[in-house]
Order: C-alpha cells, then structure tokens, then sequence
C-alpha cells in the first residue's frame, strides 16, 4: 500500500522576526511523520508562508502545533504588512500530494477546524473545495475587510464561522482553511512603480478591475506592491489552477503588459513550492516557440529559470523548490535501481526473481539505449547537421521508449504478485476453492501481460532505430548493430516468458490470441534486426 501524502500550507503574519518564525518550523518539525519542506518568510509583506507533507494524521497535528505556538507569539492587533491578512495563522490549506483524494483533504480540513475550535479557541473558516456556500467559497470573499473588519463582520450571522467562537480575539482575528488544488506563489518583478505593478495585476488577474472589466486569465488572483528589501516592485500572482492559467502564460502576458507602459518585467520568483508538471509544461511552451531541441528533465528545468529569470531574486534550486523532486516514496524500481554490478549479482544469487523476464527487459532497454546513443553522438555535429531535422524527430520517441523499459525491469519480478496472493486464499468449501481457482487463473493473465507488454514496448522503435541506421554516425556503426541484436534478443526472452506461462492457462481462445500476438512480434524483431544489420553493411561498403 503506497503512502498517503497531503501537503499543508500555513501562511502566518509574521515575517520579520525570526524567532518566532523559527518557534513555528520547529513546532512543526517536531511532529513525527511530517517533513517541513520550506519556510519562506518576507519582511515587507510580514508573512512567512510553510510548506510540509506527511500523512493526513501528522499533517493534522503538525498545524495544530503550529497554531499554538503562533497563538503564544503573533498579535495581530500590532501587526501591519503589505500582503491581504485577516488573522494570526491566515490561511491553512491542505492539498493532496500523493495517494490522496480532495474528499479526503476536505475532511482532514474539517477535523483540523474543529479541533483548533475547541482546542484554542479559534473562529475558523472553510473556503474553496470545503466550503459549500458560494458567497464565501473563495479567500478574497472571507478575507475582504481584512483583519479590521472582523469586529462588525462577526456580528453578522451570514458571517459565523464554520467552527469556533464568532466573538473577536484581537490577539489571533481569524483563519481561512480548507481542502484546494496546488497553488503556485508567483511573483514578477517590474522595474517601476507599485502603481504600475498593480496596474499590470488587475489587467491580468481574474476578477480584473470589477464585474464589467475582468481580467485576462481565469483562476489567476493577482495584486501589484514594492518590496523595500528588494528595491523592487512586483506583481504578485496565485495561480489557482496551474492546469487552466500556467507560470508561462502569466510571466510572457506580465512582460506584454509591461510593454505597454513603457516599463521592464525583470525576472520572477516562486514563493514556496512548485510542481513538475508546471516547470515541463513552461519548458515545452519555449521549447517550441524557439524551435529548441531539448530532451533531459534537468536541462528543461534550466530554461525554464533562465526564460523566466527564477535566479534574479533568490537562487532557485530545483532540489529544494520543485515538491516531487522533495517529496520520494520508497523506490518502486528496486532492481533497475540497482547498478549493473548489484543487478547482474541479483540475478546470479540462488533466488527465482530477478530471472529472465528482467533480464530480457534489461537487454532490450539497451538495445534501444544503444540507438539513441549513436543518434545523439551524430545530432548537432557539423559534419552531419544536413541530417538534423531526422534526428529530431526520432530522438524523442526513442528515448521514451528507453524510459518505457525501464520500469519492465521490475515489473517482470512484481508479475506473479496476484497469484501468489491467490495461492493463499482458503480452500476449504468448494465456494472457497472455486473463488481461489478463479483468482489464480486471472493472476496468470496478469502475469503473461507484462511480458508480453515488454514485447510490445521494445517492438515500438523499429522505425526509428532504421531512420538512426541510416544517417548515424559510422564510427559507431557496431553500437547500432550491437543494439539491434539486444532489441530482438530482449523480445525473444520475453516471448520465452510469455510461453511458459500460458501453459498452465486454461482459457484457451486468450491463449491463442496472446501467443499469436507474441509469435507475431518475435518473427518481426529478428526482421527488423536483420534489416538494420543490412543497412549498416550496405552502408559500410558504400563508404
């Protein structure tokens, strides 16, 4: 069972004090089970935003915690900054991360709330996916007014908090939780005046300058403000929804709009965390817009920092700030994890798994490993450029089908886990034995499946490896030999695996269509094998 991972998200108005903000990360770090990722306090804005995942139970505790301590040492009564603030712990938010649903985050933030309710006493508020009414479903509609408006606000019933008292503690005002998407904090820096910062916000963002004058993009909330400690003015956006309004989007309209009023957009940065996904989709926008040819993750992260100038404020690592790259389970590939001298022991010890499933995997993967090699060894060489355009357009599918492989290491060895586990069901009534015949028989399918996927992964790249054949690089004609015979051997293995577990298969029209599939693609790899061997010896005379 793979863990359940939420992430939480407490903005607390202090940002200036760094004894407090640390009391905070600490009541934090002390709670088992959660991981505090990243603490991000900003002096003009007094607020410091914490980032940390662990398990819907230890996320629960560890924001408890945190409201404690920030109860004991924030006065908002005293408190004065830049950013929109309505309490002590401002915003709570829970997000799924990992093995999560958002139901589920709705419920943690509903335990959370009552418990800060009766625990400290606080009024809470839920908003976004935990809040059923519209009118204050989103933060602007609960936190309009802000702190100094709670006092007249509390005593509006259309305004009781979902939990706690709805009298006003000046000490704390009050906290927003709930259950949202991934929020991405980004900031825009612009070489001018707040006013223009804020000019350039309300144009882009969302609710724009009012019912009849919206702005450009949708889940965008956007606020223009100068940060003294920078000596710079920014645009300060949360993107809701990566998904319908990306970084990329924001940051090119920010520069367009910028343009306009004669003034320079000069960088930007992630406040907290950001996910992948976000990073490779802005990476594959100026990857096209510049006709680039870019194919290893961390290169694309590198464009992404320098196209939208992460660095200017802060050094952005990507180790520290991108939450996938923070947040790894347990390995799941443990045997294609291992190295080549680790992996060939392993399959040398006196243990059935790995065996020859894997190894056939292993094999193919390089097979298609070695193509991809002599095809980046020829791409982007003067002597060979005239063949770049079919270098480009191979490349990509051969190396997602390396990547494909890969993971069919393991998977060969994980492929009898369902009947195994069906192999200890009961049987002592006939109901018994009748239910644990049929679950082994289906763990069998399952089984030949993964083979037979192998098979069919590594048969995918014929095409491309012939295109390489042709205009690769002679000095590495053997590697593309070499690799042809690995693909057609790692397929032959696999049809090998795919046989003997058919064998004790009692369907017989699945037996017939997967091994006539199976024979299908062993006959065409030692084709296709043969017709790159060819090429290359036709090749070699021809030179």
């Amino acid at each position: 069972m793979k863990n359940k991972i939420v992430e939480c998200v407490p903005n607390f108005s202090e940002g200036r004090d760094d004894s407090i903000i640390q009391a905070i990360a600490d009541a934090i770090r002390n709670v088992p089970g959660v991981t505090l990722l990243d603490v991000d306090p900003g002096k003009s804005t007094n607020r410091t935003v914490y980032s940390f995942v662990g398990s819907p139970e230890g996320v629960i505790e560890a924001a408890l915690a945190s409201a404690a301590k920030a109860y004991e040492l924030i006065d908002m009564s005293v408190h004065e900054g830049e950013h929109p603030r309505m309490g002590a712990m401002d915003v709570c938010p829970f997000v799924p991360v990992s093995n999560v649903t958002m139901d589920e985050c709705v419920e943690i933030s509903k335990i959370f709330a009552k418990r800060a309710s009766e625990e400290l006493g606080l009024p809470m508020y839920l908003y976004e996916f935990s809040q059923d009414k519209e009118y204050r479903k989103k933060l602007p509609q609960i936190r309009k007014g802000e702190y100094e408006a709670l006092p007249e606000k509390l005593k509006d019933p259309k305004w009781k908090p979902d939990f706690g008292p709805d009298k006003f503690n000046s000490r704390w005002g009050a906290t927003v939780t709930g259950a949202r998407n991934f929020l991405i904090a980004f900031n825009v820096n612009i070489l001018g005046t707040y006013n223009q910062a804020h000019r350039i916000a309300l144009n882009l963002r969302e609710a724009g300058r009012g019912p009849n004058e919206p702005g450009r993009f949708k889940e965008l909330k956007g606020l223009g403000w100068y940060v003294d400690e920078y000596n710079t003015a920014q645009c300060s956006f949360n993107l809701n929804n990566y998904h319908v309004t990306a970084i990329h989007e924001v940051f090119e309209a920010t520069k367009e709009e910028a343009a306009k009023i004669n003034v320079a957009a000069a960088g930007s940065e992630i406040v907290g965390l950001i996910p992948l996904e976000a990073m490779l989709m802005a990476a594959d926008y100026y990857i096209e817009k510049e006709n680039l040819f870019i194919l290893d993750e961390d290169q694309k992260i590198n464009l992404v920092i320098d196209r939208l100038g992460l660095n200017s404020i802060t050094q952005f690592i990507p180790e520290e700030r991108i939450i996938d790259y923070i947040v790894k389970e347990d390995p799941e590939e443990p045997i294609s994890g291992l190295s080549v001298k680790e992996f060939i022991k392993a399959v040398d010890a006196r243990t059935s798994a790995p065996g020859g499933g894997s190894v056939s995997a292993a094999v193919a993967a390089l097979g298609v490993a070695l193509q991809n090699m002599v095809a980046k060894l020829t791409y982007g060489v003067r002597k060979f450029e005239q063949h770049d355009a079919v270098l480009r357009q191979n490349i990509p599918a051969i190396q997602k089908t390396v990547r494909a492989l890969i993971p069919m290491i393991d998977a060969d060895t994980a492929a009898f886990t369902g009947y195994m586990e069906a192999l200890r069901l009961p049987k002592n009534t006939d109901e018994e034995k009748r239910i644990r015949h049929e679950a082994m028989q289906n763990g069998l399918k399952d089984a030949v499946m993964i083979p037979l996927k192998t098979m069919r992964i590594a048969n995918s790249v014929w095409k491309e490896a012939e295109e390489i054949a042709k205009v690769g690089n002679m000095a590495s004609a053997s590697d593309v030999t070499v690799g042809a015979r690995c693909i057609e051997a790692g397929i032959w293995g696999a049809w090998q695996n795919v046989l003997i577990n058919l064998k004790n298969i009692e369907d017989k029209e699945f037996c017939s269509k997967i091994k006539a599939e199976a024979d299908s693609i062993k006959d065409n790899a030692k084709v296709e094998s043969d017709k790159l061997l060819a090429i290359i010896e036709q090749r070699a005379k021809s030179e």
